[in-house]
């Protein structure tokens, strides 16, 4: 059955000529480690055989998908089952794509071949209680694809295709770089704008020891006292609102040194309370900007401090906008031109905290569980509002005014989001929440 193949480079050939039952993949973001599993599962399927793409979540399932759909479409006589997310061959076989959000929805097929993607962000029982029992009666093959997560339960299996005495099992590292058709400044531009251990993760395919961390050098950056204000320095204050048992923790940063000067953490107090602590506080070091979290609790506050004239901007945070914020602070660490208090509990937070991919590939930072992140936040706060200047181009919504009222029937057309030209244009000068978070989550 004649079927037309995509082009692979040297990288993807090397995994597709091997003859071992499990291969071990770990590559960086755009590789093209999709492209090769889907080529798999469908040439399985074709020779009459039964694949499974199987992804950590139904939103990641798409990417295979489609990816399975187009190689499909050119096999003769082949049914494309869009409902069931199935391509079923003349000869009988099929390549069904599933998610692996429950493991024990997996049981049950038997498989000539399964193909795990991104399975460093699954759950190891899919592979062991489900999708490793499946392959037993055709004695089929698995493909595992991923970037790395840490040492999980991927990082053994790579290990296993390390081993000579596993003839069975091969694995492969390949970095981002190894993908011919990826620009190498593209790659050189994320090196510069990612902190080093997220863009060792994420692009050279590393399995990191510490892979949850996000700020490094922090005791070396951590070397100073408090400071009073000084004439002639420029400040600005950054803020993050406690909640429950959370803690109102504010910021004050030295624009021109970039040195963190003062720090102010408290809980139990009302929102009365927390408006004159800040308020004090501005009377004192006068800055240029307060850049206040305007989530819930924030928004009343914000929106009083504003009456009374102080300089706040509000900070809406999403999942997109808080990466946005953070990463910038990790580089600062990363470049070292940051100077923060000597501060235990600072430090503390700064050392705990942690990055995560979820199953749908969206970064998302936080706390350990059972911590706290509001000195965190409240520093990305404060060194957001220092470099408002460099920041503007990249994140625009976090700092520039909201964009006008639309005038006209074109303005407003122009305005709702879309994928439209003319949307994408109006964007580009103003700043749409949807084309952003979008941004944030693309894997």
């Amino acid at each position: 059955m004649a079927v037309t193949l995509p082009r692979l480079h040297p990288g993807q050939r090397a995994v597709w000529d091997e003859p071992c039952r499990f291969k071990v993949l770990a590559s960086g973001r755009r590789w093209g480690k999709t492209m090769l599993g889907s080529l798999a599962c469908v040439h399985a399927g074709a020779s009459g055989g039964r694949a499974w793409w199987v992804a950590p979540s139904y939103k990641m399932a798409q990417v295979g998908w489609r990816a399975v759909a187009r190689l499909g479409r050119q096999v003769p006589g082949a049914v494309i089952r869009q409902g069931d997310l199935m391509v079923r061959f003349p000869g009988g076989g099929t390549v069904q794509v599933r998610s692996a959000d429950d493991p024990q929805s997996l049981r049950g097929e038997g498989l000539s071949l399964a193909v795990m993607d991104e399975c460093a962000f699954m759950s190891e029982a899919a592979w062991t209680e489900a999708l490793r029992p499946a392959l037993s009666d055709r004695l089929g093959g698995a493909l595992f694809i991923s970037t790395p997560k840490g040492r999980n339960w991927f990082w053994r299996l790579f290990q296993r295709g390390q081993d000579d005495s596993e003839p069975d099992w091969q694995s492969w590292t390949f970095p981002t770089v190894a993908n011919p058709y990826i620009a190498p400044g593209e790659i050189e531009a994320a090196r510069r704008d990612l902190p080093e251990r997220i863009f060792q993760q994420e692009y050279e395919a590393l399995f990191l020891d510490d892979a949850g961390g996000v700020f490094r050098r922090v005791l070396e950056a951590a070397t100073l006292q408090p400071q009073g204000p000084a004439a002639g320095r420029q400040y600005v204050i950054g803020v993050d609102w406690g909640k429950s048992n959370d803690f109102t923790v504010l910021t004050v940063m030295d624009v021109g040194a970039r040195e963190m000067v003062y720090l102010d953490r408290f809980n139990q107090i009302d929102s009365a309370g927390q408006r004159g602590r800040l308020q004090a506080l501005y009377e004192r070091y006068k800055p240029d900007c307060i850049m206040a979290e305007n989530n819930s609790m924030g928004e009343p506050i914000i929106e009083q401090l504003q009456r009374d004239n102080l300089p706040v901007r509000g900070f809406q945070t999403t999942n997109a906008t808080k990466a946005v914020i953070v990463e910038a602070l990790a580089l600062a660490f990363e470049q070292g031109s940051i100077k923060i208090l000597s501060d235990p509990t600072l430090v503390s937070e700064l050392q705990a905290y942690e990055m995560d991919r979820t199953p749908s590939g969206l970064v998302r930072y936080s706390a350990p569980e059972g911590m706290h992140d509001d000195t965190v936040m409240s520093l990305a706060l404060a060194w957001a509002a220092a470099n408002t200047r460099t920041q503007v181009e990249y994140a625009p919504s976090l700092y520039a005014d909201p964009a006008p009222e639309p005038e006209t029937a074109r303005e407003r057309d122009a305005s709702v989001h879309s994928d439209s030209p003319l949307h994408r244009r109006w964007a580009k000068r103003h700043f749409c929440q949807q084309c952003y978070d979008e941004q944030g989550g693309d894997n």
